[in-house]
């Protein structure tokens, strides 16, 4: 069985719709975990007022999505980096691979005319 086009640009359109979906959960899921942070920040702070306390909660969510935002992009430019490490290191491998059978075929090449000589 093999895949189309229409297959393909289906399954990039399938990947880029979880792709979104997983970060629109991601960001929720860092949203109240800042919030809830904010809350536990702000709880013992009695002399705050209401409406201070809101500010102030509203200001640590900020601040904990800012630097969540960071570390992912810092997290994202460190794979990237990895793989291109990676990527390199696969492709000196299969050089040094390639280089190693044709030595050895070569070597069996010269074992045989030598045999049959």
């Amino acid at each position: 069985m093999s895949l189309t086009d229409k297959d393909l640009n289906e399954k990039g359109l399938t990947d880029k719709f979880l792709n979104d979906i997983e970060g629109h959960l991601l960001l929720a899921a860092t949203r109240e975990e800042g919030r809830t942070a904010a809350a536990r920040f702000s709880a013992p702070l009695h002399w705050l007022t209401d409406a201070q306390r809101g500010e102030v909660e509203r200001r640590f969510e900020a601040e904990y999505l800012a630097l969540a935002r960071v570390s992912w992009q810092h997290t994202t430019e460190r794979a990237g980096r990895l793989r291109d490490e990676y990527e390199a290191t696969y492709r000196a491998l299969r050089r040094r691979l390639l280089a190693a059978w044709l030595l050895t075929c070569a070597v069996a090449l010269g074992v045989l005319v030598v045999c049959l000589a």
